[in-house]
């Protein structure tokens, strides 16, 4: 991704932030310094606010999504550990998060785990401008703006070389998006086998509608009469069931057919973001849904719904014409792989 260029500016410098990273502190650390300059005006701020920005941005990730951040990032041990110190909810709003930690900055405990960050991450992002040596020296340099640094350091606050005011207000949008397309390239490599990273980097807005999965099983409903729920063995009728990911939604961020199933309404807030133990649910899951396909396929065979089943079989036609047992097996190669990685990455097998 390339920058946009300017010529009194050293863009070539700037451009370089991200190299040789080892950890996720800089992309977050600009990301906060960034919407804090542009959002809230500000070209003095303290460290404890941006680490606090950082934290908030992070937020989602680490807590909603469980990425890792790798062995040496100590971004993810500490959220964790601020998030039971001050029992934020996992899906709270990014501003009540950082308002949350700075109101609470002077709680020795929250501090403490902040203080990390005060480390390095001030002195380390400067690099393409100021070769580091100590931080006294490196001090001294952005004092100077050498070679036209970013900013100054000041004890715990920083301020924002006036040069570059400008050039990070006119192109917000595109330096905010350029921090989370390398973020995304950094954590993919940390997370090989995790579905869609780069849509699990911020919360998003709104998830998409399921109107059409659910006409589906309305339909499915609608033409056998009822069915029963596979958690309760409650009888679900139209209208009378919520959707429910098999696979959380947090770890698969899809909302292609097969991971869903309609569900007794008191499921979606138990069940929540955790792992159904495929041992007991798997089967009759799969069961349903090959009977909703032998069902319906013939009825609307061109129904682009079907199409999500060819993520995980060559040929619908030829996947309703399996046995129920040879189903199934398909849908144990599909759903184990990700039961197993989500569960390494931290997610929960659900409890009734």
């Amino acid at each position: 991704m390339i920058l946009p260029q300017n010529n009194k500016l050293p863009i070539t410098r700037f451009a370089g932030v991200f190299n040789n990273t080892t950890a996720t502190y800089k992309f977050y650390w600009f990301v906060s310094l960034l919407d804090i300059v542009v959002k809230e005006r500000k070209t003095k701020i303290s460290f404890w606010e941006i680490i606090a920005g950082m934290v908030a941005e992070s937020w989602y990730p680490i807590h909603y999504f469980k990425l890792s951040f790798g062995k040496s990032d100590s971004l993810y041990d500490q959220s964790l550990a601020l998030q039971q110190e001050l029992n934020i909810t996992i899906d709270a709003d990014k501003e009540r998060i950082k308002r949350s930690l700075l109101d609470s900055i002077e709680n020795g405990r929250v501090r403490s785990l902040l203080r990390v960050f005060t480390l390095n991450v001030p002195y380390r992002f400067l690099s393409p401008w100021i070769t580091y040596t100590t931080d006294r020296e490196v001090i001294a340099s952005s004092q100077r703006y050498e070679n036209n640094c970013l900013y100054a350091l000041n004890g715990e606050t920083i301020e924002l070389n006036p040069i570059w005011n400008d050039y990070l207000m006119e192109h917000y949008g595109i330096l905010r998006d350029f921090s989370f397309w390398n973020l995304a390239i950094f954590l993919q490599k940390r997370n090989p086998n995790v579905p869609d990273v780069p849509s699990k980097l911020i919360k998003p807005i709104q998830r998409d509608s399921l109107t059409k999965q659910r006409k589906f099983w309305d339909s499915y409903i609608e033409t056998v009469g009822s069915i029963r729920c596979i958690y309760t063995n409650n009888v679900l009728v139209v209208r009378g069931y919520d959707l429910d990911h098999f696979i959380p939604w947090s770890f698969v961020s899809h909302n292609l057919l097969w991971n869903l199933l309609p569900a007794d309404s008191s499921i979606n807030s138990s069940k929540s973001n955790n792992l159904p133990p495929l041992d007991i649910y798997l089967k009759p899951y799969a069961k349903l849904h090959h009977e909703a396909l032998k069902t319906l396929y013939p009825m609307k065979p061109n129904n682009n719904l079907f199409e999500d089943y060819l993520t995980v079989y060559d040929s619908v036609p030829e996947l309703i014409r399996l046995s129920d047992n040879d189903f199934c097996n398909v849908f144990q190669k599909t759903f184990s792989p990700m039961a197993q990685i989500a569960e390494n990455m931290g997610f929960k097998y659900w409890i009734r």
